[in-house]
Parts: structure tokens; sequence; C-alpha cells
């Protein structure tokens, strides 16, 4: 819901940065695989109890997940670079919950596995619309140009690193937390769904 507002905002700081790196000779796909380390890192310190430290880590995860694109439009931007970044990008969603419940399995481990649930549903919405996209030869470019096809929802990138820091922030809270969002990324699901209905039905 927010990342097409905010891209105005942080394309041009991004773009600058990633003509940076490409000048040295830094690739989309590094800039990528260091931000699936870092958040990989993140959810390896949730996991220990910490997930105070995690912060910072997530932080420089996303920022990489922002910059590899902006590598990439310096570059030469490439349809498994694409592929790469949101393969890389589901596994930190993926993992920063698991984090959590690893944690505190008695806790989380339920409403943990709910908001994985949820999350493999609304990506499956997600690539699924793209895929349809492509037939179509759709483009747009309200989140930035990107190698996939983006449909906006309630919940987008912005929205769950919000949540992924709220999590951090207030680690007792995960379960309550995690059914809500988990309910909320269902209903963008189901939302992609009846618009794919209504352009693609």
């Amino acid at each position: 819901m927010l990342d097409a507002r905010i891209r105005p905002f942080i394309d041009p700081l991004l773009n600058a940065q990633g003509r940076k790196l490409a000048h040295f000779g830094i690739s989309a796909n590094q800039v990528t695989l260091l931000g699936l380390a870092l958040g990989l890192t993140a959810a390896l310190l949730i996991a220990l109890g910490a997930p105070g430290w995690a912060l910072l880590p997530l932080l420089l995860s996303r920022l990489a997940d922002g910059l590899d694109g902006a590598v990439a439009r310096a570059s030469k931007p490439s349809d498994f670079g694409g592929l790469l970044d949101i393969s890389c990008d589901f596994a930190v969603y993926g993992a920063v919950p698991l984090g959590f419940v690893l944690a505190d399995p008695s806790s989380n481990g339920v409403a943990g596995a709910f908001l994985l649930a949820s999350f493999y549903v609304s990506g499956t919405s997600f690539l699924g619309y793209a895929v349809l996209a492509e037939k179509r030869k759709m483009t747009t470019q309200a989140q930035g140009v990107k190698t996939l096809y983006y449909v906006g929802g309630l919940l987008e990138g912005a929205e769950t690193i919000g949540f992924f820091v709220v999590l951090c922030l207030w680690p007792v809270a995960f379960a309550p937390l995690a059914w809500g969002f988990g309910t909320l990324c269902l209903v963008t699901a189901t939302a992609r769904v009846w618009l794919a209905w209504r352009v693609f039905g």
C-alpha cells in the first residue's frame, strides 16, 4: 500500500548509490546475495533470543534489497537477477518469522505457522498475477522499474519491513501481531485474486 507512495522519495537516493556501486564493478546479484546473508543473520539472531541485535542486519538487508535493483538499472538488468531478487526476498520474509518460532516454539509456534502460511498464499497470489500479466504483455512502473509485474496490495514491502521492526522491538507480542498481520496478508491475497478475476477472467 505504501510502496508506490514512497518510491518517488527513495528511488533517487537508491539510484544515485546504485550508480556508484555499479561504477566500482559491484553487480546487482552480489548486492542481492549480501541482502540475503544479512537477512538470514537477522533471523539467526532472533532465533538465538536477541531480536534487538537483529534490527541492524535486518534493516541493512532491506536496504540491499532496494539497492540491487538500482545497481541493475545502472548496469545491465537480467531476468535471472529478477528471479534471484524475489527468491531472496521470500527467503528472508520466511526466515524472520521462523526465527521467532525457534526462539519460543511453545508461545510462537501456532501463530508463526499461520503467519508463514499467509505469506505463502500472499506470495502465490503475487507471483501468479505477475505470470498472467506477463502473458498479456502488461507493464507497470507504479513500483518503479521491475523485472516482474508488481501488483499492489494492502500489505507490501514497506508494511512487512515495519512489521518485522515492531516484532524485533516487541518480541513478547509476536503471537497476537502474527495473527493480525497474517490475517491482513490473506485479505491482500484475496484482493489480488479478485482483481485477477476482474482483469483476466
